[in-house]
């Protein structure tokens, strides 16, 4: 049997009803007392991510210092306007108005890396960032259909991809906690593992003795604290705030005209598909987690921003742009579920990207001690994933099976990265990605269990509204 529709949103996006008209948390205008920690955390907890992909595809292309730092701050400028967009909306046409943070994707680092082999030097970026705004035309023209998929995503579905973002995510923190650059000398040094434990520590500390605002804002006192032990052992580096200019603001194709290669094109539309599943997923479980039900438009109109940040980032110097995982487990962790505390997130970045010297402040916290707090967040996730697994009827054999294979089929990629070496490229592409692998692999059997030819049967929970 078909899985029941969900009851149509209102037209202002969906959400639960407040008891006596109360404000809904989501839309919350918290004090700034409350409002600028809140937003710091969140902060702290993207700006490795937002800056990696600049960092890795400027190094490739063989960027000088004000090369990369020109890149870098198109990709935070990039990355603020699309997360104001997000959360604050324009009218029915754009924006999921959840604290949902948006900024150049890491998934799309090596088909990038394979453009920028095979094109002529001098024309690496132009084919780049071609191939990125074709993907962006591809995310606008396609991402309607995606939230019509919904009822296809019901707990039992997202429960298994909310879990697969927490746990192949988790690499991600055990780098920075070895220190964050395999290459250097130090990586895995004691000292780096030692600061690492020391924040996470701090932050256990605080969420156990901790009350009220204090425990709400325990990531974002134990980076500072981390950040703090780190400077009298030489383990905060100063050095890119001496070098990084006042003011940078990105003029548009700084790096050449975009140049449109097929190969190119058809490589990153591919990772545009990848990416808009792990977007969609983010957006359910921000709504899960936020107890605001997360409905088809809803996912159009997320889906449309990243389209709008994709096709227009290229302009300035940014890439592919999806949702930041990491910043759903801040949600998840502190509780504070204001999206302005996220458009603040936004604005912020948009600062930093527009004053790089401001941007390199941020820049003082040591990988091992982000590493210590990423732990926190990205197990956050799971354990989210794992709660929405629990309401998802697993008293049944086939949902046992469902969960179990789908699950099987994320860790792939985590626990053997050349499992699909001797696939096609496109479907290394989808498959290598165990977010997406683990999300096709559940939607597909909850079709087989659950939707194909079994009317008979008691179909699984639809996604419920809070």
């Amino acid at each position: 049997m078909a899985q029941p529709a969900m009851a149509p949103a209102p037209a202002d996006g969906p959400c639960t009803t407040p008891p006596d008209g109360a404000v809904h948390p989501v839309d919350e205008k918290l004090p700034p007392s409350r409002l600028v920690p809140a937003a710091l955390q969140h902060i702290a907890a993207m700006y490795a991510g937002v800056v990696t992909p600049p960092l890795i595809i400027g190094q490739a292309v063989g960027l000088d210092t004000a090369g990369q730092t020109r890149l870098i701050a198109a990709s935070l400028l990039i990355a603020g306007l699309a997360t104001v967009l997000q959360t604050l909306g324009v009218a029915n046409f754009a924006g999921n108005r959840l604290p949902f943070v948006n900024a150049a994707s890491s998934a799309g680092i090596a088909p990038m890396l394979a453009i920028a082999e095979t094109s002529a030097k001098g024309h690496q970026l132009p084919a780049i960032y071609g191939a990125v705004m074709v993907a962006g035309v591809f995310c606008l023209l396609v991402g309607p259909f995606f939230g019509r998929l919904l009822r296809f995503f019901p707990p039992l579905v997202t429960g298994v991809v909310i879990t697969l973002i927490g746990v192949t995510l988790m690499p991600v923190p055990v780098s920075w906690a070895q220190g964050g650059d395999r290459s250097a000398a130090d990586f895995g040094a004691m000292k780096n593992l030692a600061l690492a434990a020391f924040t996470l520590v701090v932050i256990l500390l605080f969420q156990r003795f901790a009350r009220g605002f204090l425990r709400q804002v325990a990531l974002l006192l134990g980076l500072l604290i981390g950040t703090l032990a780190a400077i009298p052992f030489g383990m905060a580096d100063f050095s890119a705030m001496r070098s990084a200019p006042v003011a940078a603001l990105p003029t548009p194709f700084s790096f050449g005209a975009p140049e449109f290669h097929p190969a190119a094109v058809l490589s990153l539309c591919i990772v545009m598909l990848v990416l808009m599943t792990e977007s969609s997923a983010g957006m359910l479980a921000i709504g899960e987690i936020c107890e605001r039900r997360t409905d088809g438009r809803t996912i159009a109109r997320g889906l449309r921003t990243d389209g709008i940040a994709t096709l227009l980032g290229p302009v300035f110097g940014g890439f592919p742009t999806s949702a930041f995982a990491q910043n759903v487990g801040v949600v998840s962790l502190t509780r504070v579920r204001s999206r302005y505390v996220v458009a603040v997130a936004g604005g912020a970045l948009l600062v930093l990207g527009a004053f790089p010297v401001l941007g390199a402040v941020v820049s003082l916290v040591p990988m091992p001690v982000l590493g210590g707090a990423g732990i926190v967040l990205f197990g956050s996730i799971a354990v989210s994933g794992i709660r929405t697994l629990s309401e998802a009827g697993l008293d049944d054999s086939s949902n046992i099976i469902l969960v179990a294979v789908a699950l099987g089929a994320g860790i792939i990629p985590l626990a053997a990265p050349t499992f699909y070496a001797g696939f096609p490229a496109w479907a290394q592409t989808v498959l290598g990605s165990g977010i997406s692998a683990g999300a096709l692999t559940a939607v597909l059997l909850n079709l087989f269990f659950h939707h194909l030819g079994t009317r008979s049967r008691v179909a699984a929970p639809a996604l419920k509204s809070s």
